[in-house]
């Protein structure tokens, strides 16, 4: 019930986002509150770190997840609103197909197994968004998991939901046209799973080979 209810949610907010522009500043770069933005500049940030050194890297049940949300540039990957700030907070934001090429040597795409391990080792579903959270999005990060409120993007460019929902790619298909994806609400201390159309863009966390 609640994979079908944010399904629905996330198709609401994006009729939302295009209807309605708030000029507000909830976390970085200007206009974010969950609403679409305009982009920031007529020429589009190409910057962002490819050297996973960068990332850090935390053990977590056995797994070597980053630390931090990937934010390589490659062409069609994006910052959310089109701000560079966003970027060095949040990471890029990647459509399913880049997502599953864009980590490192000797890092990949985590599967949906990948991700069920890891809610596992922090005491399930359940617990997951609270332990994975920075206190930023109602959290305490026991584990060094960092999860920020990244929001995501759409091919019609719109952004949305930054500072209330992470949502996280996985390696797993549900479908031609459909992948499963992984988010934590600022609101709830549960991380739920759930598939969306790949053009999508989302976070990526790699986790080491």
């Amino acid at each position: 019930m609640i994979a079908r209810y944010h399904k629905i949610a996330l198709t609401v907010g994006i009729v939302l986002a295009m209807a309605f522009t708030f000029s507000c500043s909830c976390w970085l770069g200007e206009g974010g509150c969950g609403y679409s933005q305009s982009s920031s500049s007529s020429s589009e940030y190409t910057g962002g770190s490819c050297n996973a050194a960068d990332y850090g890297l935390v053990d977590i049940g056995g797994q070597i997840w980053m630390a931090k949300n990937w934010g390589c540039y490659v062409p069609g990957s994006k910052c959310y609103g089109n701000y560079q700030a966003n970027c060095d907070w949040y990471g890029r934001l990647y459509d399913w197909a880049t997502a599953m090429t864009v980590c490192p040597s000797g890092w990949h795409l985590p599967s949906d197994e990948d991700w069920d391990k890891l809610m596992n080792a922090v005491g399930g579903s359940s617990a997951a968004g609270r332990y994975l959270k920075t206190s930023d999005c109602g959290g305490e990060n026991k584990y060094g998991f960092s999860a920020l409120p990244g929001g995501y993007g759409n091919f019609g460019g719109n952004f949305v939901n930054v500072g209330y929902y992470s949502y996280w790619w996985s390696s797993s298909e549900y479908n031609a046209n459909y992948a499963y994806y992984r988010y934590m609400d600022c609101s709830l201390d549960s991380a739920f799973y759930n598939y969306y159309d790949k053009n999508y863009l989302f976070s990526v966390r790699c986790l080491q080979d």
